[in-house]
């Protein structure tokens, strides 16, 4: 492959007159030091050379156009002839520099001139050597540095390097490259439904086919008032519906191939809007590499009720949130977690957010929620009668520990089990204020619908006060032997502040608050179902289609959709809550 034909198109906004110096006759002043050879070979014109072929190896992403090369030129001529006889192959690797100024957008001489001149400028500057501010390249020594067939010299090497930052001697050096399989580029209106979920969801922000074509994009994934925020690689891909399935087409099994290879989260986002249908589906990387691999010859299917609206994407926005802040923090969070029982062998115990500043938000969320729940279950001892728990969600964000912490899902399988007498059920109260649900996405909205379908189903009646001066009280457990167990982590200055009392003033206290929640509550009645189909009336969530919905996806799973990486995290009682809630009666 000749350089001319691996170029890129030139931006545009670099290309335009600049105050530079021109060039200089062979003869000009001794102090003007130009890179031109004084005797160039000229070549009779030749046929335009070959477009490269499919697959080539490049050292760049594959989202450049390549552009087709020019009529031969004098300065072209004499590079091929000056490859050949170093034996140049295009099989070689790319040089450092070929490489940097292709990321650049410099790899047009044209556009190389321009910024060489102004850099040789600058270095003149810079080191107070008139001289190096006249030095100029001539394209064909350009087209050899690019092959690496010829190394800088003198003020030349002083500018190139000085230009890009690194040595001459570096940048000479071969690079490895990849071969990139490019993907068919999203039909129009695939690409406008996904940018139009940025409008739907304010945490989106979706890139199917940028940075970089073929390679995949980026989904970027907001936190709020405790996630940290988030990006996982995204590749969209035209589908067809058919009958329980979208599949996507077995022609896109090589980028497929390429694009879920690597170990790292990402997802496939597949689309009808080619074949005139609607919506979006997404799949978890790690569940297309298994499928790829039973059937590698096959078309890929993703089930319909993987489709994107505000239960799906409420699941794929908590559950990466939560697990890469999760994975970065894994080492210090195992450290600490080992240091704990120091601290559960004092009655009340507080840690400033300042004594851990190393940890996310998340990080820090789930050491707090950790060592609450280790407080609650030993000052709980070998308790049969069911306490009444307090808890301070108000959000999906807030919800999302219940819904995926392990852990919190051992303290609710304990607290049935508990139980002496199953027929009594235990009480749990929130307080979650008009304003806060109106200050909620949809989506956020269904995790927290979610959360009090979970309790429910684990045997607790839970109440809803709507007061805003109940929004401070404390997290807590009443015990039956009249103490209260103290455990804040939730909207706390610190990551955990624990205590317990039996002192009646302050028992009265939590008492208050408990029989406030129980007798006003916004979703009373006798039943689960009448509970829940009061909370969503209460959340403006629309009770028929969540019902729908959650039986679909429970009935599939979501594992197959987000697949968990970290051990701190589990989708079983996700899955066990939304087949719970499918099986309501829609009417």
């Amino acid at each position: 492959m000749t350089p001319e034909e691996n170029e890129y198109p030139v931006d545009r906004r670099l290309d335009r007159p600049v105050d530079r110096a021109v060039d200089h006759p062979a003869d000009g002043p001794a102090d003007q030091v130009v890179d031109r050879p004084s005797d160039q070979p000229t070549d009779p014109p030749g046929d335009r050379p070959a477009d490269p072929p499919a697959g080539h190896l490049v050292g760049h992403s594959a989202d450049h156009a390549v552009e087709k090369a020019a009529p031969k030129t004098t300065d072209q001529s004499v590079e091929r002839t000056a490859d050949r006889s170093a034996g140049h192959s295009e099989q070689r690797p790319p040089t450092l520099l070929r490489v940097l100024l292709e990321r650049l957008n410099w790899a047009k001489f044209a556009v190389f001139d321009v910024q060489f001149s102004l850099a040789a400028r600058r270095a003149a500057k810079e080191y107070g050597n008139s001289r190096v501010g006249n030095v100029s390249v001539s394209r064909i020594t350009f087209k050899r540095w690019l092959a690496g067939t010829q190394s800088p010299q003198g003020d030349a090497a002083t500018v190139l390097a000085y230009m890009l930052g690194v040595e001459v001697d570096l940048l000479l050096q071969r690079v490895p490259s990849r071969e990139v399989v490019p993907a068919r580029l999203p039909h129009g209106s695939s690409l406008a439904t996904a940018r139009s979920m940025d409008a739907l969801w304010s945490s989106s922000s979706l890139s199917p086919s940028e940075a970089a074509a073929g390679a995949g994009g980026l989904w970027y994934l907001d936190g709020m008032r405790i996630f940290d925020g988030t990006a996982v690689p995204a590749q969209m891909y035209e589908a067809t519906s058919q009958d329980d399935v979208v599949s996507i087409a077995v022609e896109e099994n090589p980028h497929l191939r390429a694009f879920v290879a690597p170990a790292r989260r990402a997802l496939l986002i597949a689309s009808l809007g080619g074949s005139g249908g609607e919506g979006l589906y997404v799949l978890d990387s790690a569940r297309a590499r298994y499928q790829l691999d039973a059937d590698p010859r096959g078309t890929l299917p993703i089930p319909k009720p993987y489709r994107l609206d505000d239960l799906t994407f409420g699941i794929v926005w908590a559950m990466l949130n939560l697990e890469d802040s999760l994975l970065a923090d894994d080492h210090i969070l195992d450290s600490e977690r080992r240091e704990l029982e120091s601290h559960l062998a004092m009655p009340r115990s507080a840690v400033a957010r300042s004594a851990m500043p190393e940890l996310s938000r998340v990080g820090a969320a789930w050491l707090g929620s950790y060592f609450c729940t280790l407080h609650i279950e030993r000052h709980l001892g070998e308790v049969t009668e069911p306490p009444f728990h307090w808890t301070r969600e108000q959000t999906g964000e807030e919800s999302a520990a219940w819904l995926f912490f392990r852990h919190k899902h051992e303290h609710l399988a304990r607290t049935a089990a508990r139980r002496a007498d199953p027929s009594v059920r235990p009480g749990h109260a929130f307080c979650i204020p008009e304003k806060a649900v109106k200050d909620s996405e949809p989506y956020e909205r269904i995790l927290l619908f979610l959360n009090v379908a979970l309790m429910e189903m684990h045997g607790l009646s839970v109440w809803i006060c709507a007061e805003e001066e109940y929004s401070q009280i404390d997290e807590f457990v009443l015990a039956p032997d009249d103490r209260v167990i103290v455990a804040n982590w939730l909207r706390s200055d610190g990551i955990w502040r624990v205590g317990i009392t039996d002192q009646r003033s302050q028992v009265r206290t939590y008492t208050q608050a408990i029989d406030h929640a129980r007798a006003r509550s916004v979703i009373d009645g006798p039943t689960s179902a009448h509970r829940l189909r009061a909370l969503a009336d209460y959340l403006s969530i629309d009770w028929p289609w969540l019902l729908r919905r959650c039986q679909e996806l429970g009935a599939y799973g979501s594992s197959g959709m987000l697949r968990p990486r970290s051990r701190l995290l589990s989708m079983d009682q996700l899955d066990e809550v939304l087949r719970f809630v499918g099986e309501f009666d829609p009417k």
